[in-house]
C-alpha cells in the first residue's frame, strides 16, 4: 500500500510543484507585450507591444492580440473572431485556458 501512495505522490509531484497565478488585463500585458514564447512541439510566438503577434511553427503566420477585460484575446485572419483566454504565470512558464478548459503552456525564450 505504501508504495502505491509513493508512487501517487511522485506522479502529482510535478503537477503540483507549479504555483500558477491567475493574471489581470494589466499584468497579462506587462506579461506578454514584447516577449517570446515558446511551445512544446517547436512553435513560437513573438508578441509585438504594437498588438501585433506572430506564431512561427515553420511557416509564420500572422495576427492581432489584445486585453480584454482580464483576458488575453487573439485573432488569426482570415477569421475575424476574437478566441479569448485567461492567463496565469509560473515562473517562465505562461498559461493560456480557454472557456472550454482546454490549456496550452508557453515559456518565455527570449532574454528581455
Amino acid at each position: 500500500m505504501f508504495r502505491w501512495v509513493l508512487m501517487a505522490g511522485l506522479l502529482a509531484g510535478p503537477a503540483a510543484a507549479e504555483d500558477w497565478r491567475a493574471l489581470d488585463g494589466a499584468a497579462i500585458s506587462a506579461a506578454l507585450a514584447a516577449r517570446v514564447l515558446g511551445y512544446e512541439g517547436g512553435g513560437q510566438q513573438d508578441f509585438k507591444a504594437d498588438g501585433t503577434t506572430i506564431y512561427e511553427a515553420g511557416k509564420p503566420s500572422l495576427g492581432r492580440w489584445g486585453v480584454r477585460g482580464d483576458q488575453y484575446c487573439s485573432v488569426w485572419p482570415p477569421s475575424e473572431v476574437w478566441a479569448c483566454y485567461d492567463v496565469a504565470a509560473s515562473g517562465l512558464k505562461i498559461r493560456f485556458r480557454a472557456a472550454d478548459g482546454s490549456e496550452t503552456v508557453g515559456t518565455y525564450i527570449d532574454l528581455n
